[in-house]
């Protein structure tokens, strides 16, 4: 007797193939990317200085100011970076404590837009 199944008329019988349906992963839930107020996936950085120079026509140049503690000796050590800013209507003035915000390079020292005039120099 062999192996194979068999019939009454000795003729190999075949088993019936099931097909399995693949199961369709579900995907994973996409969380919402912080949006700014321009439509962007990455919101743009926001720094507010004050005004060193307005000598330029539509660009200021405002001084960041930030307190760093000084990674040997500990001591908070002043760093100033100065940024040269878009100024559309040559609206801020020399001492102005002004709110800018990164855009994309505008001229060869430019990367950043005046938002607002957040203090008036008196």
């Amino acid at each position: 007797m062999s192996d194979i199944t068999s019939n009454e008329t000795n003729e190999p019988v075949e088993t019936p193939v099931v097909e399995t349906v693949a199961s369709v992963p579900t995907p994973a839930p996409v969380s919402t990317p912080a949006v700014d107020d321009e439509g962007r996936d990455n919101p743009r950085k926001t720094r507010e200085g004050i005004v060193i120079s307005d000598k330029m026509n539509s660009t200021v140049v405002v001084a960041l100011t930030e307190r760093v503690s000084h990674p040997r000796y500990g001591k908070t050590v002043q760093r100033t970076k100065k940024l040269y800013v878009h100024d559309e209507k040559n609206d801020a003035k020399i001492g102005d404590r002004v709110r800018v915000r990164e855009t994309r390079p505008l001229s060869k020292l430019k990367r950043w837009r005046l938002v607002e005039v957040v203090e008036r120099a008196r």
